[in-house]
């Protein structure tokens, strides 16, 4: 086939590059491994009607581009929430964030946390904290920390806190002020502290309708996953046989599976740098229900070890267009390596807590389906400054435009991922 501008991934980078370069007059092709857009932003059916999304997904986007090509792509027809997360911690329902809303724990637990709390060092130099682990013990003390957060660690992001950098947190995790956490402990009457005050969705077609408009007149070749590259001759071969020749390639693709890809030998170093980059992967648990008995929450983080998922949201809350009339959902995300556990182990050691705390009825539930993601998020450990360079450097020295979460290797919210393609110019 003819050079062309080729682009890999219909996720939400692939495609905002996609719209990027249409508008300024160009025809990229998008190849694609899935029969379908919308890579972790796209959903699947089950139980005749019940639409689940690939992890939970909101809009709090302030970007006017992508906030613009949302309401194009909705009519406008957007479900605006206000953020009302909540925690199970010991089977106790808290308030999110716990660090400000600790009402419902025993005085005992309560008073040793605070204490901890004022013994907070009163400044701390951002450029001594080695690790998250240290980072939260300064944030939040030692109490806090140790059975917050750091409990939670292990589960969200599959290593521990020390094994991780800071750079990634931002405004994720909020920093209350000794007064704040007082008043979160005498009172459940408190204001919502989350970092977004307002969560957007669409009404209908799940998140993957927020897309509709980058997908117009978007040339998107399906089932097309690439098996090699060749940077010499500028070729791509795709899983069907069919080559493509490129003039310009701009990629989504995973950086490991894109070095992989490469038909030339890829320097030992290059290589060795792929291998360190690391990311989280795990399974989704989602629950087709009869009624409407379910938590009032959007979403809620779970703390307790022996309950397996780190998450869980109600689709049906989003939209009740992804649930059938008089039904709900809830979508669980357990993160783990593949076959770490079998599907038995996985409704024993997820679902089954939930209905002993009463949370769900068992005789509610329609149906149970379980599926593995291999890309979740990148783990910001200590190795991925430098290996992220590394290979990076290497792909676009081979003229190859990186774009996307796992195609840039950062933590993207999912307007940060489109705003990488729709930058490129």
């Amino acid at each position: 086939m003819k050079a062309d501008i080729i682009i890999i991934g219909a996720g939400l980078a692939g495609l905002g590059a996609s719209y990027s370069l249409r508008k300024k007059g160009y025809s990229p092709i998008i190849l694609e491994k899935d029969d379908t857009y919308g890579g972790l932003a796209g959903n699947f059916t089950i139980a005749d009607g019940f639409r689940f999304d690939r992890f939970v997904h909101f809009s709090f986007a302030k970007d006017e581009r992508v906030t613009s090509i949302f309401e194009k792509s909705t009519d406008g027809n957007i479900i605006r929430h206000i953020p009302n997360p909540f925690n199970i911690y010991n089977r106790t329902w808290i308030k999110h964030p716990a660090q400000n809303n600790l009402f419902p724990l025993s005085e005992k637990e309560k008073e040793d946390i605070i204490a901890d709390f004022k013994l907070r060092p009163e400044s701390v130099d951002i450029n001594k904290i080695g690790n998250y682990e240290q980072w939260l013990r300064a944030q939040y003390g030692d109490t806090f920390a140790e059975r917050f957060p750091m409990t939670y660690t292990p589960k969200y992001w599959m290593t521990e806190a020390a094994d991780l950098e800071t750079k990634w947190v931002g405004n994720r995790l909020y920093q209350p002020s000794v007064e704040e956490v007082i008043q979160g402990a005498n009172t459940a009457d408190t204001p919502v502290t989350y970092y977004a005050k307002e969560m957007r969705y669409p009404e209908k077609g799940g998140f993957k309708q927020f897309l509709a408009e980058l997908v117009k007149g978007a040339d998107i070749r399906y089932n097309s996953e690439v098996v090699e590259i060749d940077t010499d001759k500028k070729s791509i071969r795709v899983c069907d046989g069919n080559e493509y020749h490129y003039s310009r390639l701009i990629s989504s693709m995973p950086l490991p599976v894109l070095i992989k890809s490469m038909k030339q030998e890829v320097p030992a170093k290059v290589k060795a740098a792929s291998h360190k980059l690391r990311c989280t992967s795990g399974y989704l648990i989602s629950i087709a229900l009869k009624g409407k008995n379910i938590p009032p929450y959007l979403w809620w983080y779970i703390y307790d070890k022996d309950i397996l998922p780190a998450r869980v949201y109600s689709p049906s809350l989003k939209s009740p267009d992804n649930a059938p009339d008089g039904c709900s959902s809830l979508q669980l995300e357990v993160y783990c390596n593949k076959d770490d556990y079998s599907k038995e182990e996985l409704i024993a050691k997820s679902i089954d807590p939930l209905i002993e705390m009463g949370t769900i009825n068992r005789e509610d539930i329609i149906e149970v389906d379980v599926r593995f993601e291999p890309w979740a998020n990148v783990i910001f450990d200590h190795n991925i400054d430098e290996a992220r360079k590394a290979v990076l450097d290497y792909v676009r020295s081979l003229g190859i435009e990186p774009i996307g979460r796992f195609g840039l290797w950062d933590y993207f919210w999912t307007d940060q991922a489109l705003l990488t393609g729709l930058n490129v110019k």
